[in-house]
């Protein structure tokens, strides 16, 4: 069975920002579209995982910016899923143009015991003719973030029915359209995002007021989101 999964896309309007290029909002969105389709194929999709009463968590995902390719422009989009550890998984991405890697992403994931609570061991999810030919498409580790940050929240958002996925919270790339959405189109332009690291903490739901706070240093901008006082998300965004 084949580890790597391939195929070509057309990058869609939906996913460009105000410059017409892919947004990095929607490199999370097409990223997360893209695992979930290898996961059908795999067999370890929703509806196969929901029969055996598991279900795929996000723990972090991170993805880094060389350029960001412009509406209708051909690119082709690869994933695969490294080889597991007793309790993580981690699945890699990349999207290349005109025969250049310009992004590439890794995300961390974890599999709920949806009976128990509890996390799932790793031997029993993937098929077991799975290869793993291949290692991450990041040397990168994934940041470290504080939940601890000084001063007042620089934004709030409220999560909205259109954010609620089928699991009944947030969907994850609801996270990032959030965060980005709480920047001017001035920002954004005159800091080029090069990288974005989001951690996931706790899960939201229809409703929530979350509070945004940030630390900018060394060419990089931390942030916090929180629902009251409890953290529910970290991200750390270079330059």
């Amino acid at each position: 069975m084949e580890q790597v999964f391939e195929r070509p896309y057309m990058i869609a309007p939906s996913i460009c920002d105000f410059d017409g290029r892919l947004s990095v909002p929607g490199a999370f969105s097409l990223f997360m579209d893209l695992a979930t389709e290898h996961a059908e194929r795999l067999g370890v999709g929703l509806s196969a995982m929901r029969a055996k009463n598991r279900f795929w968590l996000t723990v972090k995902t991170k993805i880094i910016f060389d350029e960001r390719p412009a509406i209708s422009e051909a690119v082709r989009l690869l994933t695969w899923p490294e080889k597991p550890g007793p309790l993580r998984f981690n699945r890699s991405y990349e999207l290349w143009h005109d025969d250049r890697r310009v992004i590439a992403g890794r995300t961390e994931w974890a599999v709920l015991n949806t009976e128990s609570g509890a996390l799932a061991p790793s031997q029993d999810i993937f098929p077991e003719n799975l290869n793993y030919v291949r290692g991450s498409a990041l040397e990168e580790g994934f940041a470290r973030v504080p939940d601890r940050f000084d001063g007042e929240p620089f934004a709030e958002y409220r999560v909205r029915p259109t954010d609620i996925d089928l699991g009944g919270h947030m969907n994850n790339a609801a996270y990032p359209r959030a965060l980005f959405g709480a920047f001017s189109v001035q920002a954004l332009r005159e800091k080029p995002v090069r990288c974005v690291d989001l951690i996931f903490r706790a899960p939201c739901h229809e409703g929530d007021l979350l509070s945004f706070y940030k630390k900018e240093e060394d060419g990089r901008l931390d942030i916090r989101m929180s629902r009251g006082e409890e953290t529910v998300l970290l991200g750390r965004i270079g330059f």
